[in-house]
């Protein structure tokens, strides 16, 4: 068998066409060694185990958050033998597993992220009541999209529900999620509120929701958001940079719109309640009326009382000083041609007077 004779180049040529058709894509698992930045964008790293050692190589957006030396890694990635640098694998797609390095992974992102302020309570947003439009991000097949559209017919009706299917876990899922954050934000009339949602699982499951891109992409959605995840130990970081957080896929829909049987009961009480209020004006209005009439009559009585008294008082009065009273005291009244004579330089002598009595005239002379 004759030898192939290779030039060097040609040796890597062969053998990166032989690893692309063998081995186009390789998951492997292992643990986090010699990881480096360089440039703020290139990132170098070793993944291992107990008897060997792979060289990783990718760029600083394919990280799910900040990485350490001793975590347990899942990368997807293409093997290759660089020309200059030797061989190592080209980074698809990485994610830390198991539950130790899951929880490592996300308090490092959260401590990264607080420290940018993404979490605080100022750049949270109120969601608006009685939505017309919502943008819900979920599996369309998944139980919890169903639990949501359920309650939110039952509890309302006639809201807008536009779904963005994606998947919720595994390597597709944050690219997936983000991709549908940004489709709804790119609406020119965006829905009124983003529900993000899935059921609960096992911390790999859950891992999307605390993954970097999908926590900025929560937190820069220009639509206010809701993230609702259905479990009640760890929070996501996605939960945490949300406007608002539900427990529950059906929670969301709780929160977002009210119970129409319970605003019905509502609006019952609130009807009486205006109609007693509407009615105890004229209620009170007719008491007064009444109030009055009887203040009115017994005022009218006193008024009559004090009229009655105060003409028996003049008519007492004037008896007492009318001529005729004063007659019955044996008085006269002397009149001459019919008027009063009220001094004797009025009278001379052979003038004819008329001489009033009690209880009559007498005509006299005067001498």
């Amino acid at each position: 068998m004759t030898d192939v004779i290779l030039s060097v180049s040609d040796f890597v040529g062969v053998l990166n066409q032989t690893l692309e058709n063998a081995y186009p894509n390789v998951v492997i698992v292992g643990e986090l060694a010699n990881f480096k930045v360089s440039k703020n964008r290139w990132v170098y790293f070793d993944l291992k185990d107990e008897y060997a050692s792979v060289r990783f190589f990718g760029t600083v957006y394919q990280l799910p958050g900040p990485l350490e030396d001793g975590m347990m890694l899942q990368v997807r990635g293409n093997p290759r033998l660089h020309p200059q640098f030797g061989f190592s694998v080209t980074i698809v797609n990485l994610q830390p597993v198991g539950e130790g390095s899951l929880k490592k992974a996300a308090a490092l992102l959260q401590a990264k992220l607080t420290a940018e302020g993404l979490f605080d309570d100022s750049r949270k947003r109120p969601l608006p009541y009685l939505p017309e439009r919502v943008g819900l991000i979920t599996s369309g097949e998944s139980a919890a999209y169903a639990d949501f559209v359920k309650i939110m017919n039952e509890r309302w009706g006639g809201v807008d529900m536009q779904l963005a299917d994606v998947q919720v876990q595994g390597e597709q899922a944050p690219a997936q999620i983000v991709r549908a954050i940004e489709y709804f934000n790119a609406h020119a009339q965006p829905p009124e509120v983003l529900i993000i949602t899935r059921g609960g699982g096992s911390a790999e499951d859950l891992a999307a929701f605390s993954t970097e891109q999908v926590t900025r992409a929560v937190a820069a959605s220009r639509i206010p958001t809701m993230v609702a995840i259905g479990h009640e130990v760890d929070l996501s970081l996605a939960e945490l940079a949300a406007d608002q957080r539900a427990s529950t896929p059906s929670n969301a829909a709780q929160l977002l719109v009210p119970d129409k049987k319970q605003e019905r009961t509502h609006l019952k009480a609130k009807a009486e309640q205006l109609g007693y209020l509407l009615q105890q004006p004229l209620v009170d209005g007719r008491q007064q009326v009444l109030a009055n009439q009887d203040w009115l009559r017994k005022r009218l009585l006193q008024l009559f009382e004090q009229a009655e008294q105060d003409l028996a008082s003049r008519r007492q009065l004037l008896q007492a000083l009318s001529p005729q009273q004063v007659l019955r005291r044996g008085y006269a009244v002397v009149r001459r041609e019919g008027k009063p004579v009220t001094t004797a330089k009025q009278l001379k002598p052979a003038d004819k007077i008329t001489i009033q009595f009690r209880d009559g005239d007498s005509a006299a002379t005067i001498n």
